[in-house]
């Protein structure tokens, strides 16, 4: 520990050194903190409305900074005098020292206001980083090796055959003095640490008054310290400590990927790199956690393309379908989680080209995700170069693959059909049950209306309103027996767009049982046909195809059964459709019943 406090006071003084030496002695305004990266971008937004210089900075601990500048002292303070005196900043605003502030976030992609850029260190088999060629980037370099010293000095004190000297307990009048030494942002990431172990409910703010001290007090007394309510240095390292231990084995290393052109920290003791796909840089999991994985996103674009990626990247697997989007016009955010994974993805549009990034990982972490989402935003940097967009490996080129990822495919695709003219789709009850969502052709989302276990049919309304090309006529008297009939659906799941006609025969006007809502059909279908309208030669629903489940009797494959049109009639006018009825009207040709068919056969998706 004793190692780890020198190790992180030899960066922080280097940096600090530094920054002075590329900045002079400028100074921000501070006027406001956040406890979350969502939080203090909608704020830079308002302030930026009505402000200049405004930037957003990280305070370390999950905290972030708004801040205006940078400016010379004298200049900066009589810009605080003048800009509260209007009442356009808070009243508690004060100066800040450049050197107090962490990795600057806002403007989006850029680096801390007046410095040069810090060169990164390349943790995957990229092309290398530069040289570094001026003073303040060794400096800069050297502290991020102290930096990954520093998260390997746990690991080399546990090996080490004795403990490594503890830091000596303070007397209240020493833990005060040191207190004192402590920078604004190094008694909010205190406060923030508070908070997170259940003492402290208040403003996030780095003045240590009565809510700082009764919270600092409980958690001594909870720690088993003396309750004096101000901290000694050990047991600030220990509170910093437990805080931090949620990113322990991530292994958060700074990646430089020069042909993406983006530096970001990234969980290296979880993923390794694997290779470059247009528009991707993806890293895969190394083993250490199942389901980690991340992408960085480069590719050259505008307005359209960057909404084109919003949409494409919400048809890959590791984007779940439930979560928050958020579609701007110089960027997207995207959330996604389900049973096994969670997933962030973040983008910007800026000078031509789209650049983000995004994280998967294993469902149930919520607290190292969040934090590690929290790092890759502050960490986010923009930097020369683009990928190709025609370096696309042949993997890129199936049917199911995204740049060699997987789409998110439903868990099952079925057949429906249209009853009446708002959309509303009648179709299988089972192949409906127990789904998480509901598409209509994998756009259009839907929502389970009603349904019919004894008749086993569902009705579905989309969510937004469709025009369907055609609507379903139900015959209400049957065909004779033997009479030609065609099935309409998806034996493919779904991979033509289009439905499949099966032609078939009526065998029996009941079921097997004598069942007088049911009919007998001689076709051989599929799953994917379930659902489906069942066609007289005339383009007339005499049915809906019922799925093939006979339990332990093994039917014939010819042998499929529908719930018949009167049934369905009644079903559809106890739910507020009146349906259209129909009787027997001639023969149609092929292709207008094909037609027919297409018209008003719809897929139904069911997702996880």
């Amino acid at each position: 520990m004793f190692r780890s406090i020198l190790l992180a006071g030899t960066a922080a003084i280097m940096l600090a050194q530094g920054v002075a030496a590329q900045q002079g002695d400028v100074v921000y305004i501070q006027i406001e903190a956040q406890p979350s990266l969502n939080e203090a971008e909608a704020r830079l937004r308002d302030y930026a409305g009505g402000l200049r210089d405004v930037n957003g900075f990280s305070l370390g601990g999950g905290w972030y900074g708004i801040a205006l500048g940078p400016y010379d002292p004298e200049d900066a303070a009589e810009q605080l005098r003048n800009l509260r005196a209007a009442g356009l900043i808070p009243r508690d605003s004060y100066l800040a020292a450049a050197g107090e502030y962490g990795r600057q976030f806002w403007p989006v992609g850029a680096g801390i206001s007046g410095s040069a850029n810090q060169p990164a260190v390349t943790a995957a088999p990229l092309d290398p980083a530069p040289t570094a060629q001026a003073s303040a980037e060794q400096t800069a370099a050297l502290a991020d090796a102290l930096a990954q010293d520093l998260d390997e000095a746990p690991q080399e004190a546990a090996a080490a055959p004795t403990p490594a000297p503890e830091i000596p307990e303070e007397t209240v009048s020493e833990a005060r003095r040191s207190e004192a030494q402590l920078s604004a942002a190094e008694r909010q990431q205190l406060q923030v640490a508070l908070r997170w172990s259940g003492h402290y409910d208040s403003a996030i703010d780095g003045a240590f008054g009565n809510g700082t001290r009764m919270a600092m007090g409980a958690w001594q007394r909870d720690n088993g310290y003396e309750a004096t309510g101000i901290l000694t240095t050990r047991q600030r390292a220990d509170l910093l400590g437990e805080y931090n231990a949620v990113l322990e084995g991530t292994g958060m290393q700074q990646v430089s990927d020069a042909r993406a052109g983006i530096a970001i920290e990234l969980p290296m003791g979880m993923l390794e790199f694997d290779r470059h796909e247009a528009p991707f840089a993806i890293y895969k999991g190394n083993g250490a956690l199942e389901g980690a994985q991340a992408l960085l996103i480069s590719q050259p674009g505008d307005r359209k393309a960057l909404n084109g990626l919003y949409e494409i990247l919400q048809t890959l697997a590791i984007v779940p379908v439930n979560g928050a989007r958020s579609l701007r016009r110089d960027g997207f955010t995207l959330t996604g989680e389900n049973a096994r994974i969670t997933s962030h993805t973040e983008a910007v549009l800026q000078d031509g080209q789209i650049k983000g990034w995004t994280l998967v990982w294993p469902a149930g972490d919520d607290a190292r995700f969040e934090r590690v989402v929290n790092v890759m935003k502050t960490s986010f940097r923009v930097t020369q170069g683009v990928l190709d967009p025609a370096s696309v490996s042949d993997d890129g080129q199936s049917l199911d693959l995204v740049s060699g990822l997987p789409i998110r495919k439903p868990r099952e695709t079925v057949a429906g059909f249209f009853v009446d003219a708002r959309g509303t789709v009648l179709t299988s009850a089972a192949a409906v049950a127990g789904c998480g969502r509901l598409t209509l052709d994998g756009s259009y989302d839907a929502q389970l209306l009603q349904s019919d276990a004894g008749l086993g049919v569902a009705l579905l309304r989309p969510t937004a309103a469709l025009a369907p090309r055609g609507v379903a006529r139900l015959r209400t008297d049957m065909p004779r027996i033997n009479s030609e009939v065609a099935v309409a659906g998806f034996p493919y799941g779904g991979v033509l767009s289009a439905p499949t006609l099966t032609f078939g025969a009526l065998e029996d006007s009941k079921g097997l049982g004598g069942e007088e809502t049911l009919a007998r059909l001689a076709v051989e279908t599929t799953p994917g046909d379930a659902g489906g309208p069942v066609l007289d030669g005339g383009g007339a629903v005499v049915g809906v195809l019922m799925p093939r489940d006979a339990g332990a009797k093994q039917l014939p494959e010819n042998v499929a059964f529908a719930t018949e049109a009167s049934a369905l009639l009644a079903f559809l006018q106890g739910a507020g459709i009146p349906g259209t009825a129909s009787q027997g009207e001639g023969i149609m040709a092929p292709e207008d019943l094909t037609a027919a068919a297409r018209d008003m056969t719809v897929a139904v998706n069911c997702w996880e």
